[in-house]
């Protein structure tokens, strides 16, 4: 097992970079969050502080077998599995998170609890490898362009076709291994191609993409630099010839809003019921 460095823990100890936590609903299928918070502590051990609510912090409580992956500002990834094992809300990690300057100056939150998790597998530190993910981007353009679409359900709004189709933002998706335990992949080239379907050409990690089995449900996250972000899952049709490029398809029939202050369910719909006690 690959274990974290010094060097590591040193490099991730910052506010600014990108975190995912994949956990596990109940109903067996991956959830992926944002989490900043996010890095080693140790050799073997994972931490991250919440200061919002949210699924994943349910989720992690029912089922301890998780996901992550981090990336730095000059685009060094870590991606692995963990346990949680504990939650606390005093000690020197938190005491950490606090004296960060997103939290020490924030008048309205800060971190409240710290979540303790063993490292189980982890890729070591890797390079975002861009001359990939950019020439999957353009051969994911043309597979958009020239397929076949459809128009019914109309799961994916404007405002989600936006956020994936600028080809500067990030995409992740995430699936639940054979072991139980979800594994989340970068796959930054995956736009909107369709009413209710996104897809991704091959590129970077495409040996990954490939052991993904047809059928099986996934997540797939997208998020701006401005912190802008949502939460799809739906069935993955596999890898398959989209407009004659080999490519991954994704039918979306869940959208959840992933972004503070309300995080909430947006398709299908929840149906709105007024409040009748008090």
């Amino acid at each position: 097992m690959n274990l974290f460095t010094e060097q590591d823990i040193r490099d991730l100890d910052v506010e600014l970079k990108v975190g995912l936590l994949a956990t596990v609903n109940p109903q067996g299928e991956p959830h992926l969050t944002m989490l900043s918070s996010i890095r080693p502590y140790a050799a073997d051990k994972l931490v991250w502080g919440q200061f919002t609510e949210g699924l994943s912090k349910e989720y992690i409580l029912e089922n301890p077998q998780c996901g992550f992956l981090i990336m730095s500002l000059d685009k060094q990834l870590w991606m692995g599995k963990a346990r949680y094992t504990h939650k606390a809300k005093q000690g020197p990690e938190m005491e950490n998170y606090n004296n960060l300057a997103m939290f020490r100056y924030n008048a309205y939150f800060g971190v409240h609890t710290a979540y303790y998790m063993d490292l189980v597998s982890q890729s070591g530190r890797m390079a975002l490898p861009m001359g990939n993910v950019i020439f999957a981007a353009v051969k994911t353009i043309v597979a958009r362009t020239l397929a076949k679409k459809n128009t019914q359900p109309k799961v994916l709004n404007p405002w989600i076709h936006g956020l994936f189709n600028k080809l500067d933002n990030l995409k992740f998706i995430s699936y639940v291994d054979a072991d139980g335990f979800p594994v989340v992949l970068p796959v930054i080239q995956t736009q909107a191609l369709d009413a209710n379907r996104v897809v991704f050409a091959l590129g970077a990690f495409s040996e990954e993409l490939r052991k993904i089995p047809a059928g099986i449900r996934m997540a797939v996250f997208g998020m701006s630099f401005s912190m802008e972000t949502v939460l799809m899952r739906g069935d993955f049709a596999g890898i398959q010839p989209v407009a004659g490029i080999p490519a991954g398809v994704v039918s979306i029939d869940w959208v959840y809003n992933s972004m503070p202050p309300v995080p909430q369910q947006v398709y299908p719909a929840v149906k709105v019921e007024a409040v009748r006690e008090f």
